[in-house]
This record gives structure tokens, C-alpha cells and sequence, in this order.
């Protein structure tokens, strides 16, 4: 008897810690939440040209295990962009990815690149975007499919932070920080 009230007093704690984590945190946020906050987003106009990212990737226990600098560059014809991110990481590794962005009047946002499985959704509101999608990592990161929520947020100076989490079977396994900004002209000049 002992067993079965401990049992389900840790099932109920389990539940109850799943219904707050969706309903106040990371997972519980919605584009309305930003519809009258911060500067506007307009990925077509605050994601174009050439431009820098610089963001660190935490384990599953909270620890950072990567650090990457990135160097971004988008084109837009109209509602359609491509972006291609050249990544490079503390490990020495590179890593290249090519998407492609397709924006639809109501804002909503439609998102492909080689390693997605599928096609990813998301959309433009306010102050922010937020991306979903399946990712598959390569063989050498484990060649798991992981599904990703991307948030980004406008900063009133034209950086874009980025905050990823990314799941598996629900739970969370990874997550990035990073920032996004226009490559200006001097940064070129002293690389």
C-alpha cells in the first residue's frame, strides 16, 4: 500500500511539473504574446544581406557544449528568401546550411533546408518569429531527427537573439543562444 501511494504521488508530481512547464515556460509562449511589443519583425527586411551570429549550444543538464561563430548571408525576391549559414565551431568543425524561406501574406512563414525533415511552419508577429521543425542531425552528431522550436526576438538596435530548444520524444536534449546582426562594412575590413 505504501508503495502505491509513494508511486502515485510521484506520477502526480510528474504531471503537475509537465503542466507547468507547459503552460508558463518556454513552450507556452504564442506569436500573440508579441504582436504590440518591441520593434516590428519583418524577417524579409531584418534578416537580408550580409550578417554575423555568434551563440553557444547547452547540453541536457544545462551545461554549455558548443560554441559556434557564424557568418550569415540572405537574399530576398519578394516573399521568397534563401539564407546560407556558414558555421563555425570550438571543435574546428564547419558546417554549411542552406534555407529556404517562404513568407505568406497573414505572416505566416513556411521553411525547408536539406537536413529538415519535412517542411517547418512558423510565423512573424510583433517583436518576434518562431520557427518549428524537424531537424536531422548528421551521423556524427548521432543522426537523431529532433524537433525544434525557434524563437527570435528584435532588439530596437537590429540584433535578432535566437533562442532554440531542441526535443526528443518530448524532452529537451539541447538548447542555443545566439545573436544575429548585420555584417557591417569595418567588420569586413578587419577580418
Amino acid at each position: 500500500m505504501m508503495f502505491e501511494i509513494i508511486l502515485l504521488g510521484g506520477f502526480s508530481a510528474i504531471l503537475v511539473a509537465l503542466f507547468l512547464k507547459k503552460k508558463f515556460g518556454f513552450q507556452a509562449q504564442k506569436s500573440t504574446d508579441y504582436v504590440s511589443t518591441g520593434p516590428q519583425f519583418d524577417i524579409r527586411k531584418n534578416l537580408s544581406g550580409p550578417m554575423l551570429s555568434e551563440g553557444i549550444i547547452y547540453g541536457p543538464f544545462g551545461r554549455v557544449t558548443s560554441r559556434f561563430v557564424a557568418k550569415m548571408h540572405a537574399e530576398w525576391n519578394g516573399d521568397v528568401g534563401e539564407i546560407t549559414e556558414v558555421f563555425d565551431y570550438d571543435s574546428g568543425n564547419s558546417q554549411t546550411r542552406k534555407w529556404t524561406l517562404k513568407v505568406r501574406k497573414d505572416g505566416s512563414i513556411e521553411a525547408d533546408a536539406d537536413d529538415l525533415v519535412g517542411t517547418g511552419y512558423g510565423n512573424q508577429a510583433g517583436s518576434a518569429v518562431v520557427l518549428n521543425y524537424t531537424i536531422k542531425l548528421t551521423e556524427d552528431a548521432g543522426g537523431h531527427a529532433l524537433k525544434v522550436t525557434d524563437w527570435m526576438y528584435l532588439m530596437e538596435n537590429g540584433v535578432v537573439i535566437n533562442r532554440s530548444q531542441f526535443r526528443k520524444f518530448g524532452i529537451k536534449v539541447a538548447e542555443l543562444v545566439a545573436t544575429m546582426r548585420p555584417e557591417t562594412s569595418d567588420q569586413i575590413a578587419t577580418e
